[in-house]
């Protein structure tokens, strides 16, 4: 996409390099081409641009799907604009099988080679730990027939700097793709799906450093789960159940 390559090259990359000293780390663990699925940790809305910035792949960002219609003034159609022109893609993020059937154009990015990238934790962290995964990253894994590749973001939280936006030297770093081939048939089995998920956020707090929270974060987001709470159900990592049974074909 022209408009993506613009933005990127001319704007962004320079930003997040020479002022934020940004660096990467573990490039070359994405696959050159084919599709696959960046899943990061999520501490500020500073990522959203950062990540796509230091890597040289065209990055995918699914949003919510209000975010294409441009119902409303005329920021929201300006927003919708963009999201279409930068080849952006709607996501239903309405839960359960509603979901999985909101993941097409998701999917279809995936089947055609692209590159997408999601926060499994579906929000940014209300106290810069880790929290539970949504099991939408194993859906879109196993549906699509992708690997995932997990990411650490470290020091990307957004301060203020000469009354600016700004990161201070943010380090993105980029674990080894995770296969979970032996289970792209049962894209339904809810066991799989949380295995799954929960194998990639270990990777991620691997690479990460963070505090993992067995609790999700939109729960102390809301308020109905205190921070005391969450600490409380602070664990060593995420998961740690034996995997799940693979099927052995009938004969």
């Amino acid at each position: 996409m022209l408009l993506y390559a613009v933005a990127k090259n001319l704007f962004f990359r320079p930003v997040v390099t020479l002022l934020y000293r940004a660096r990467i780390e573990g490039e070359e663990n994405i696959p050159a081409s084919g599709g696959v699925i960046l899943a990061s940790n999520h501490l500020s809305a500073g990522e959203t641009f950062l990540i796509p910035s230091m890597i040289h792949r065209e990055l995918v960002y699914p949003a919510k799907a209000e975010l294409f219609h441009g119902k409303g003034g005329l920021g929201s159609k300006v927003v919708a604009w963009f999201m279409k022109a930068s080849g952006q893609v709607p996501l239903d993020r309405s839960g359960g099988r509603a979901n999985l059937d909101g993941l097409g154009p998701v999917i279809k990015v995936l089947h055609d080679g692209g590159l997408v990238a999601i926060y499994p934790e579906g929000t940014r962290s209300p106290d810069g730990r880790l929290f539970k995964g949504k099991t939408g990253v194993a859906r879109m894994a196993l549906a699509a027939r992708v690997p995932v590749v997990p990411v650490g973001v470290v020091r990307t939280e957004m301060i203020k700097k000469f009354g600016l936006p700004w990161m201070d030297r943010p380090v993105v770093r980029v674990g080894k793709p995770l296969d979970f081939s032996a289970y792209y048939d049962q894209p339904d089995n809810r066991r799989v799906l949380r295995w799954v998920t929960d194998e990639v956020m270990n990777a991620i707090v691997e690479l990460s450093g963070q505090t993992y929270v067995e609790a999700y974060g939109t729960s102390v987001k809301s308020g109905s789960l205190s921070s005391e709470e969450a600490t409380a159900r602070v664990r060593p990592r995420p998961g740690g159940d034996p995997a799940p049974p693979i099927k052995v074909p009938t004969p």
